[in-house]
């Protein structure tokens, strides 16, 4: 695969200038840089959903692509199998075969119908018509899928079994190449090992993003680079370990050679201040180095682009009570036959750091839609403090108007435009970045907008589902302290060892056992679903 001088652009927003790379096809690549640079735009325009301004990318078309995307699309009444069964098309090539068949039928002489069924028929092949379902089974046997869960629509899927069947459904479909965005977001541990196996052995070309070390270094050969400041691409040999030490040896050359330009400048001008008012060859020598600065300061080494975030301090409008919120032997239940939280009972105190940790479909999102309030537990009760005001974050993102700008939606009674575009920036959005419009927006970057507002609403009780899914590292590291100044109590569902103690967790609750215990970082890991950046 070869980009030959790229441009892209978002309205005024340079994604790609110019930029070129080259990947060998036989390889996998891990695709990083920070939220909004332009990684999974680089899909969409593999994928022909977007066209470049200017510059091509070559490569063969011919093969047969399958795209994971974060946000996953389905029809919401299709079964569990149907939507799996359905990324071979076998039903739909079999259906084929049957009106060429009648062709010939009527038409035994006509040549094109022979051809026309040859195509058909190596594709049938090429899918294991006779083989699919027990492959299905296998691939779902060996990723620890609950059989029960087949018959169930897509749209009763809890956020990690949803990822889960995507990323089945993916590895059934038998592509050439694949694209994955974020694969690894809600993955539990036995699931994820059976994928890097998948992956390591996988013969096709595989391009990823990922903000998770241990994946990208068990899988990638190279790292195709995304600089959102220079608007350029780079590929890197080796891991992502290896791309860090790489790309840190490059910023250390880099500052030498700032450092050593700047003194060449210095010393440029001590010599044109000099010598201007002189003649002859004194006034000569003047104006070469004059010629020569004005050259030294066209061609620059410019400084990497850093914005200055500030120490934020949001207090709750009120403040809480002693208990916030405490929980009373509830159980809950999306069928009669399955209780998914059962007899579950605990008290949070004020101002404590409450963190929900489990496998995938263990009622971690449900617990906390049940104490929001969106839904209703069928036994037992949950009881609020006088006191308690609540902010939810979901990792849908589902209150944010696209069609709104940035700064449009976090616009809180009670703040001033500047107060916000400060918080903004503490959100990594600056200047003109705030007018974009919400669904220009990558998904990470959505993800900070919705956290923004979280924080605007000045609640004292923060119920958080996995607020670090699309962030890339740097940006986790200043969310994580935004969060750890938050003067309230928060209840939190993640699997992010960095972020989680950045924040400062007291307590972890392990579903579905319900088991509370003392914070530590074995015990994450124990109960863990990924390793992330």
């Amino acid at each position: 695969m070869r980009a030959d001088k790229i441009t892209f652009s978002y309205g005024i927003e340079k994604i790609y200038d110019e930029a070129s790379f080259y990947l060998n096809e036989k390889e996998k690549t891990g695709i990083v840089g920070v939220n909004g640079a332009g990684k999974t735009t680089l899909f969409h325009i593999l994928l022909k959903n977007l066209e470049l301004d200017s510059g091509k990318i070559t490569w063969d078309e011919k093969k047969k692509i399958g795209y994971l995307p974060q946000e996953i699309i389905y029809n919401q009444e299709d079964t569990v199998l149907d939507y799996l069964l359905e990324s071979r098309p076998i039903k739909k090539l079999e259906e084929e075969q049957i009106k060429i068949y009648e062709k010939i039928a009527e038409n035994p002489a006509n040549k094109k119908n022979y051809k026309e069924l040859e195509k058909v028929e190596n594709l049938l092949n090429y899918y294991e018509q006779y083989q699919a379902e027990n492959i299905l089974f296998e691939m779902i046997e060996n990723m620890k899928i609950d059989i029960n869960i087949l018959d169930m629509k897509m749209k009763e899927l809890s956020g990690g079994q949803k990822s889960k069947i995507a990323f089945l459904n993916l590895l059934y479909s038998k592509k050439d190449v694949l694209l994955l965005d974020e694969p690894t977001n809600h993955l539990d541990k036995d699931t994820r090992k059976y994928i890097i196996d998948y992956l390591k052995n996988y013969k096709g070309m595989i391009l990823v993003i990922s903000h998770d070390i241990d994946f990208l270094n068990n899988i990638v050969d190279n790292i195709l680079f995304l600089d959102k400041t220079t608007h350029q691409t780079k590929v890197y040999k080796g891991n992502y370990t290896s791309f860090l030490k790489q790309k840190e040896e490059e910023i250390k050359q880099k500052e030498k050679a700032i450092e050593k330009q700047e003194q060449q400048k210095e010393k440029l001008k001590t010599l044109v201040l000099k010598y201007s008012n002189s003649s002859g060859k004194r006034k000569k020598m003047a104006e070469s180095r004059e010629k020569m600065l004005e050259r030294l300061e066209k061609n620059s080494i410019e400084k990497d682009l850093i914005y200055k975030t500030v120490k934020l301090k949001i207090k709750p409008e009120r403040e809480i009570s002693k208990i916030p919120i405490k929980v009373n032997n509830i159980s809950f239940a999306y069928t009669q036959d399955k209780k998914i939280i059962n007899n579950l009972s605990f008290t949070i105190a004020k101002n404590e750091r409450f963190l929900i940790v489990g496998e995938n479909g263990v009622g971690k999102s449900t617990l906390l839609k049940l104490l929001i309030g969106n839904l209703k537990a069928q036994e037992g009760n949950i009881w609020y403090g006088s006191k308690t005001d609540i902010a939810y974050y979901a990792q849908e993102q589902e209150d944010l108007d696209l069609e709104k700008t940035i700064l449009e939606n976090v616009d809180t009674k009670g703040y001033s435009e500047k107060e916000l575009r400060t918080l903004l920036g503490n959100f990594l959005f600056f200047k003109d970045d705030v007018f974009k419009k919400v669904k220009v927006l990558s998904p990470g970057e959505k993800a900070r907008v919705s956290l923004a507002k979280v924080l605007l609403k000045k609640a004292n009780l923060l119920l958080l589902d996995e607020p670090t899914n699309h962030l890339d590292p740097q940006t986790q590291k200043i969310i994580g302290e935004n969060f750890r100044n938050y003067e309230g109590t928060i209840i939190m569902v993640s699997h992010n060892p960095s972020f989680i103690e950045s924040i400062g967790i007291d307590r972890m609750l392990i579903l579905p056992k319900g088991k509370i215990t003392n914070y530590s970082k074995e015990k994450l890991l124990e109960n863990s679903t990924r390793k992330s950046l």
